[in-house]
């Protein structure tokens, strides 16, 4: 009796079984891989606004600093002609002064291009106020957090901390206000009149925009200027906020009174999502600097001039 592993009878038909199982897994394979690829570039159609007229959505959440892939951003949406409004999603406590006026910036040369609506949901501070005064309507939750108009320079003093430790510093130094303050002795008069000067300049231009897109006197936007929180019933109240309201609100808003057509597509185009598969851990990450109100990626950058509130 033959060995039915060496039978040539039974090795052929064997054979010809597995050469039809492994075309059958190629096809397979292969049909799996154009679904991931076509998967891939319409998620990528949609993000860049090649999917036909839609709405942009751009998220501001987290601590605000100078980003030129935001900037970038905002020129194209400027630009394409496929992207008939922008609504701003802010979730910020604000952030540093340039990047405030940076985004404020880009916006504004955006909306001079097409309709920009903005809607706070919990946090709308500070450098994200003024973000949100470069939109055409400001929308805010009744118990949102909004204003905090104003601006900070913060240090600290550890001299005395560090000679009780007995650890001492010294300089060799340009000028008198070179590399000022230094949190190893108090602050002289002559380093606080420089940064008061410092705050000031940047209090007054935020002041100036305020004034301007609020359709404000100085006088009034003044005695609210002084760095307190709102909530977003009070910034109506104050002419800061225009209404109630969140995204929904907002594409209603674009659809009554811009002539956007109803039921387009809100599309997100900031932050550019990427896809979950291949960045798991940069965005478990992103998450997590998120919740405690920093950027979800990036350098945190903060040092020096702020415009910021948030809880300590």
């Amino acid at each position: 009796m033959s060995d039915p592993m060496i039978d040539p009878a039974h090795a052929i038909p064997a054979a010809s079984a597995l050469r039809r199982s492994r075309f059958r897994w190629r096809i397979l394979a292969f049909v799996a891989l154009v679904a991931a690829i076509l998967a891939v570039a319409g998620r990528f159609a949609t993000e860049y606004g090649l999917s036909g007229d839609q709405i942009a959505r751009v998220v501001i959440d987290g601590t605000i600093a100078s980003d030129p892939t935001r900037v970038r951003t905002l020129d194209a949406l400027a630009d394409n002609d496929t992207v008939k409004a922008v609504v701003v999603a802010i979730n910020s406590p604000g952030g540093t002064t340039a990047g405030g006026e940076e985004l404020y910036e880009s916006l504004n040369k955006l909306r001079a291009k097409k309709p920009v609506v903005a809607y706070i949901k919990e946090l709308g501070a500070s450098a994200a106020y003024m973000t949100a005064i470069a939109s055409d309507r400001i929308f805010a939750r009744r118990l949102s957090i909004v204003a905090s108009i104003g601006v900070l320079f913060q240090t600290y003093n550890a001299g005395k901390l560090l000679d009780t430790i007995g650890i001492g510093s010294d300089k060799v130094a340009s000028g008198p206000l070179k590399a000022e303050p230094d949190i190893t002795h108090p602050m002289t008069p002559e380093v606080r009149a420089s940064l008061q000067s410092l705050v000031d300049d940047s209090f007054s231009w935020f002041v100036d925009v305020v004034d301007e897109r609020r359709g404000l006197s100085r006088a009034q936007v003044l005695p609210l200027a002084d760095g307190r929180i709102m909530t977003g019933q009070q910034g109506i109240a104050n002419k800061l906020i225009d209404e109630v309201g969140g995204e929904d609100e907002a594409v209603a808003w674009l659809e009554k009174n811009k002539g956007i057509k109803a039921d387009l597509p809100v599309v997100t185009w900031y932050p550019t999502a990427q896809p979950g598969w291949t960045n798991i851990g940069r965005w478990i990450g992103g998450e997590a600097r998120t919740a405690l109100g920093l950027p979800a990626e990036g350098p945190v950058a903060l040092d020096g001039l702020v415009s910021l509130w948030q809880v300590q």
